[in-house]
């Protein structure tokens, strides 16, 4: 169980209510002329905290973009939602599933627990679900035998300096359509790797620039946290700043 800011929202809103339900079981109906200062914190933080949990927990979360693996389909500095209901309601803190909605799907952009240190949420496109074979030679790769099919759309315009130069391509991964950098003269990895029941392989769409699946690994179904959906605030103070036309971008 992680001590973050999930364990703490929950610990709040628990500890406000209990001090709300006390205070009105044990104390005369008629409200005395003066509430203690903690009761009127209680009532007045109770309701907005668990307004809060809720939404975080079970309907859309916001996260904040820390690097380029995920370019040029998201930004250094993209703020983005979420979605906690698409692939089931999860207990918060304990994250364990209380309601099946969907699966994940190939081709999904997903947030997910890091595999080797939970306490950090990663970013990755879902490349391979249960039961695919997916192997990868440098740029090149094959999903159940077949070879990924890429366009050319040219250099990419890098947004600063920090991203290397990089050469823009569309792929199509089995029917789901979307933008990869990868750079030239960088030589990737080599694997290949069958997909078990109730695990994924995550990649990041900035081929040559991604801590992803290829070096460590399956993502266990129960580190899943949610599908990305939008792009609702750019800020990036390294490099182009506030960026209004990156509002409201769909993830593809």
């Amino acid at each position: 169980m992680d001590f973050d800011l999930e364990f703490l929202l929950v610990t709040a809103t628990a500890v406000t209510g209990i001090i709300w339900l006390l205070y009105a079981l044990f104390t005369k109906k008629k409200a005395p002329e003066h509430e203690p200062v903690l009761l009127e914190y209680a009532r007045s933080f109770f309701p907005v905290l668990l307004a809060v949990l809720l939404l975080r927990s079970f309907v859309a979360e916001p996260f904040r973009i820390p690097s380029g693996s995920m370019l040029p389909t998201l930004e250094i500095g993209d703020f983005i939602l979420v979605n906690k209901f698409a692939y089931g309601l999860r207990l918060p803190v304990l994250h364990t599933k209380i309601l099946e909605v969907g699966e994940p799907q190939r081709g999904d952009v997903v947030v997910f627990r890091y595999p080797d240190n939970p306490s950090i949420d990663y970013i990755k496109r879902l490349v391979g679900v249960p039961g695919d074979v997916v192997s990868w030679n440098d740029k090149t790769l094959i999903v159940n035998g077949v070879e990924l099919n890429r366009t050319l759309q040219g250099d990419y315009i890098r947004p600063d300096q920090r991203t290397p130069p990089s050469i823009h391509l569309k792929e199509d991964l089995l029917g789901v359509t979307h933008d990869i950098l990868v750079t030239p003269g960088r030589v990737g990895p080599t694997g290949s790797q069958t997909i078990p029941a109730g695990h994924y392989l995550m990649m990041g769409d900035n081929r040559d620039n991604s801590n992803d699946g290829r070096m460590w690994g399956l993502v266990p179904e129960a580190n899943i946290v949610g599908k990305a959906t939008l792009v609702w605030m750019h800020m990036n103070w390294g490099g182009d700043g506030f960026n209004f036309s990156r509002i409201g971008n769909k993830m593809q």
